[in-house]
């Protein structure tokens, strides 16, 4: 190879690939036509395969049907769909319609029916969606949405057309994104994002993880998600790589697919939440990896939730028999408020973890360095600010602090969004002059990120600041308890004048006296390690809300248990879809009243 190849290859994250997503795509379609853009492994054991050309050519054929719909440039489109064809092809054909892709989360449960439909109507109502495609299972429930500005509800396995139409040449500064954070519910807030936003963020990726031309990414991550969408697919369209992608529900059946992709593909990138390395840690049977070879993968990026030390030392540990190298696992910080992607621990070097005294951290915010003795704090660090993005820790006050002390954690850049999509009341509130609130607690060490937890689940007990992660996680560690399925939150205490200490957590064990003894080991086990826990509750599998990103929604679960309502069980299927259909029909006649007398 010559030296001018080798600096093409080195710096490949340099290459310009065009300024919007669409411009990407035509350049990669153009440059390697036969290049193969995706591997789909489909949830009954086939797989599909397409190349740059044949993205190209869905995605033209996707917008011509849109724009057959009535699809006006800058108008939206609902995406209700699974990992499958017709998403990837939907979503482009929007942008080369000149729409906006909105990914929603599609309906898994269907004894959640009456849930799912309150909170993605609220979204698709905010977002003043015109067309919703989705998926032939999910139909009748997406017929029963009620919202008043839809022109259609179609499969996308019907959006397709052989009429040739004129590709909208979109702006860099086009909205080509809303992505609807993780807990909307009555107050939708939906992230817009520009094709300059989203190009800024996949090259900082690219920076971060060193992208090279064979470089190929394997994914079970959802793509109505940042991580899954951003931070796989569409990096991969800017850069001209292989993606081999299978659903979330194929990966949580048998997470060892996901490493299989690897040994399979020859696969290199890959993102993934705390959990899913859990996961290969505590559910793969050793037989169901034998001959693995991970020796490809070099950059594992982990991010999306709390980083636990832990899952980290065991990940490592197992599979570095498998040629995992513990110098590839990277810990990252990101936010969809940003895109996706803000903070990146360097590359080719293991996991920092900074242990901290306890009492100095609790009771002054102090991040004071100690050893690795028993209830000291672990964190995390999350490297630094990618180019073209800063980050800043500042206190109740609003003023910037120095380091090793733990703040409110703000940031600015290339990547910001550019608001909440028609909700400017909480535009403003998510801004501080021009840095945005992330919501997010942490301090710098060294010049390093670590991010401690969120200012809206900090516990204050006696003078101290809890965080809820660490009550989780010792809960956790008791035999019985579902693994991510604990939450931790106060309750107000007027009698003694403080709060009282909640852990609710999931257990599979319906015998009631051994509920109750996996309840006395949660609170001996967590009084030791941190503070003791004035309620433990266990539950049933499912109980904990969540979001559609399976992160912990620790206020709503504090609000049920405030009502008394854990643990109910659900309204069976057949009466939750009469009663959406009642009430869509009961909304149509009052409209039709209201005509009426106008």
């Amino acid at each position: 190879m010559s030296e001018a190849a080798t600096v093409t290859f080195d710096r490949f994250w340099e290459t310009p690939c065009g300024d919007t997503l669409t411009e990407a795509l035509l350049r990669r379609a153009a440059a390697t036509p036969r290049h193969v853009h995706l591997h789909l492994r489909q949830d009954d054991g086939t797989d599909v395969a397409f190349t740059y050309a044949e993205t190209l050519a869905g995605a033209r054929s996707a917008a011509a049907a849109l724009r057959a719909l009535g699809l006006k440039p800058a108008e939206t489109v609902a995406i209700m769909l699974p990992t499958c064809r017709e998403f990837f092809f939907t979503f482009l054909g929007t942008l080369f319609a000149g729409g906006i892709p909105v990914p929603i989360y599609p309906p898994i449960r269907a004894d959640q029916s009456e849930e799912y439909a309150r909170r993605q109507s609220g979204i698709l109502r905010n977002a003043e969606a015109r067309v919703l495609v989705t998926f032939k299972e999910a139909e009748r429930l997406a017929k029963l949405l009620d919202i008043p500005s839809l022109r259609a509800v179609v499969l996308g396995s019907d959006l397709a057309s052989t009429n040739a139409g004129e590709d909208y040449r979109a702006q860099p500064d086009d909205v080509a994104l809303i992505q609807y954070t993780s807990g909307s519910t009555g107050d939708p807030k939906g992230v817009t994002l520009t094709h300059r936003n989203l190009v800024a963020n996949v090259r900082a990726i690219g920076y971060g993880v060193g992208v090279r031309p064979d470089d190929v990414v394997c994914s079970w991550l959802p793509l109505y998600h940042d991580m899954g969408l951003i931070g796989c697919w569409l990096f991969s369209i800017y850069f001209g790589l292989e993606l081999a992608a299978i659903s979330p529900l194929a990966f949580l059946r048998r997470p060892e697919r996901w490493l299989w992709m690897f040994h399979h593909r020859r696969g290199t990138l890959s993102p993934a939440p705390n959990f899913g390395y859990e996961l290969c840690v505590r559910k793969i049977k050793d037989e169901a990896i034998e001959g693995l070879d991970l020796s490809s993968w070099r950059v594992a990026l982990n991010g999306a939730e709390p980083i636990h030390p832990a899952t980290l030392d065991r990940f490592i540990e197992r599979y570095s028999r498998y040629g995992f190298r513990g110098e590839s696992m990277m810990p990252v910080y990101g936010l969809a408020e940003n895109s996706v992607a803000l903070s990146f621990s360097p590359r080719g070097t293991a996991p920092r973890i900074d242990v901290v005294d306890r009492a100095a951290f609790e009771l002054r915010g102090e991040a004071r360095p100690a050893g690795e003795v028993a209830g000291n704090l672990r964190f995390v660090s999350a490297g630094r600010a990618l180019p073209g993005h800063e980050i800043r820790i500042i206190n109740d006050n609003g003023e910037v602090i120095g380091e090793r002390r733990e703040g409110q954690v703000q940031f600015r850049g290339a990547s910001a969004m550019q608001g909440y999509y028609r909700n400017p009341e909480a535009t403003t509130l998510a801004m501080d002059g021009d840095w945005y609130r992330t919501g997010d607690l942490g301090y710098f060490a060294e010049g390093d990120l670590f991010i401690t937890g969120r200012t809206k689940d900090l516990i204050i007990r006696a003078g101290r600041n809890v965080h809820p992660q660490e009550l989780e996680r010792l809960a956790a560690e008791v035999e019985g308890v579902r693994q991510g399925c604990v939450a931790a939150f106060s309750v107000p205490d007027r009698e003694a004048g403080t709060e009282s200490v909640v852990i609710v957590a999931e257990t599979r064990e319906k015998n009631a006296a051994r509920r109750r003894a996996i309840e006395a080991e949660i609170k001996l086990r967590v009084g030791a390690g941190a503070i003791s826990p004035d309620v433990v509750l266990g539950v049933r599998p499912n109980t904990i809300p969540k979001t559609p990103s399976g992160k912990l929604q620790r206020g709503a679960c504090r609000r049920l248990y405030l009502q008394d309502a854990l643990d109910e069980p659900s309204v069976p299927t057949w009466i939750q879809i009469m009663r959406l259909t009642f009430a869509k029909g009961l909304r149509f006649f009052h409209r039709k009243d209201e005509l009426t007398r106008g």
